[in-house]
């Protein structure tokens, strides 16, 4: 397909979502000329590219996520490359400079020869921070369901994240994170095995997942509490790239009577918070890519599905921070 009709296809897209989730006259179109210079690059430039487009939200509104990844040939100096002017085959080299002026919100992260990720959100209103986590699934290849989910909440101050594998592939796995995510976001306060524990008894119905909570510090550096059952894989990564793996207990939620047990972990200032279900190997290592480790949640997580993904299985990767 031509990078115009390609193009066209995807920002027409956008454009319905844009309306759909009523981001204003002003905002569609700055969304319409993000999601075409996204594809414009992909085309044009890129290796194996792919571009996600999703709504996200807030308390009180709802914007729309970009996601466009690459394997390669990436770029040296991404922010140079971002530049108004700034062109590497010969074209106006607008594009990335248009979507840094026309987003809410944008990050990226690239290398030569590794390929590159740019992550554009744009809301109604300003945002003051970058978002704090950030994550993404992907079916197997050939299924359009995928078994695996995440979620994110806040309450009574605690922020806490789920990762969920349902087992097997398909709808019904589908079904049984679909479960865990609907649970969490209904769970009382409490702790993380509290939590597990209540998604425990609400899945009763499915064929059941593993999963697993974690409870970030409620400052830079502290303690993250953490609970999981089944083969859900954590890390906290420090700045300097060291990682900590953490326990998940056998069990499947959902199932019999498994032991559920919550331990606390050292969180240090710049460290972040990685989950994934077993569609990714778990051999990544974030120095092996520099600065990655300080790029937003949601760049890592893409790199890291890009990058370690499995494409014979569901795949799901969350990363999270502490709050500044």
């Amino acid at each position: 397909m031509e990078s115009g009709s390609t193009g066209s296809a995807v920002r027409r897209a956008a454009e319905r979502l844009g309306h759909r989730l009523e981001l204003g006259e002003t905002r569609i179109a700055d969304l319409a000329i993000v999601a075409a210079e996204l594809t414009s690059n992909l085309v044009k430039h890129a290796e194996e590219g792919s571009l996600l487009l999703r709504p996200v939200r807030r308390e009180r509104e709802a914007g729309v996520e970009l996601i466009a990844v690459d394997s390669g040939p990436g770029m040296a100096d991404l922010a140079i490359s971002s530049r108004d002017g700034h062109s590497t085959v010969g074209t106006l080299g607008i594009g990335l400079g248009a979507i840094v002026r026309q987003a809410t919100w944008f990050d990226g992260y690239s290398r030569p020869g590794r390929g590159t990720v740019l992550a554009v959100q744009i809301w109604p209103s300003d945002i003051d921070e970058t978002p704090w986590v950030g994550g993404l699934t992907r079916p197997l290849s050939g299924e359009t369901a995928s078994g695996d989910g995440y979620a994110v909440r806040t309450i009574e101050g605690r922020r806490q994240v789920l990762v969920a594998d349902g087992l097997g592939h398909g709808p019904l796995a589908c079904a049984a994170s679909d479960a865990a995510v609907t649970a969490f976001h209904a769970a009382p306060p409490g702790s993380p095995a509290a939590v597990v524990q209540h998604l425990h008894r609400s899945m009763s119905h499915t064929r059941g997942a593993a999963l697993a909570v974690a409870e970030l510090p409620l400052s830079s550096s502290g303690v993250l509490r953490y609970a999981g059952l089944g083969n859900i894989a954590a890390q906290v990564v420090a700045a300097d790239g060291r990682r900590r793996g953490l326990v998940s207990l056998p069990g499947i939620a959902g199932h019999q009577r498994p032991v559920i047990r919550e331990y606390e972990y050292p969180f240090e200032a710049g460290a972040v918070l990685v989950m994934h279900s077993d569609g990714v190997v778990d051999r990544w290592r974030l120095d092996d890519l520099p600065g990655l480790v300080e790029r937003s949640p949601l760049v890592i997580a893409a790199t890291l599905l890009r990058d370690a993904g499995i494409r014979r299985d569901d795949a799901c990767v969350l990363v999270a921070r502490a709050s500044a």
